[in-house]
């Protein structure tokens, strides 16, 4: 209930704006500007109203596996999130450093293109039985802000992560994800974005390339 206060009050707070744009984000949102490999980079949807998505995102049909439709809970606890509500944690925990949004994609998939504000964390550098040594879940939880004791990891000053891959039809966010809960990661702590970059780019947003 909190959280969709907040959702509100962010909304009301830019609806006395007048519109540059014809295509905005949400009701009194035109654009957000996020941080990103040390520069500014505004986040906007296409403004050519004609615009389709071409290549590999206007695919509707893969194989299967192991490119399944994914369940709308990727865990118990982690709550899944919308285009909106990504914007919202854009806009606040990545500007104030308290959150970490992650592209959970495999270098390949990353390097086509990523959302503006993501850090590469391939799920495959947070499982050992993936391939991942200690040192790579090491650096990803220090990154996320745990902090390392004698007997595990204490959480209590870890980030809010949003977590995403490729779509509802890909599992690496989701592995990785379960991957994070096992090391002891908070669940109330990690964020879901289903829809990952295929809904991403059907709504036109801009994507930026590492």
């Amino acid at each position: 209930m909190f959280r969709l206060f907040l959702l509100i009050l962010l909304f009301c707070c830019f609806s006395s704006l007048s519109y540059a744009l014809d295509v905005g984000i949400g009701r009194g949102i035109e654009s957000i500007q996020v941080p990103h490999a040390g520069k500014m980079i505004t986040v906007q949807r296409n403004q050519d109203n004609n615009a389709v998505i071409t290549g590999d995102f206007s695919k509707t049909s893969r194989n299967c596996p192991p490119f399944c439709i994914q369940p709308m809970a990727a865990a118990e606890g982690v709550r899944t999130i919308g285009e909106l509500e990504l914007i919202f944690f854009m806009a606040n925990h990545l500007k104030d450093k308290s959150g970490v949004l992650i592209d959970a994609r495999t270098p390949d998939w990353h390097k086509k293109g990523t959302i503006p504000g993501s850090v590469n964390i391939p799920y495959t550098h947070l499982r050992a039985s993936a391939g991942a040594d200690k040192f790579l879940i090491e650096d990803a939880l220090i990154l996320f802000g745990a902090e390392k004791e004698a007997d595990g990891w204490d959480f209590f000053d870890a980030k809010i992560l949003v977590l995403w891959c490729n779509g509802p039809w890909c599992g690496q966010s989701p592995e990785a994800i379960n991957a994070l809960l096992d090391l002891g990661y908070p669940a109330e702590k990690i964020r879901y974005f289903r829809g990952g970059m295929q809904t991403w780019l059907i709504m036109g947003f801009n994507t930026v390339k590492p």
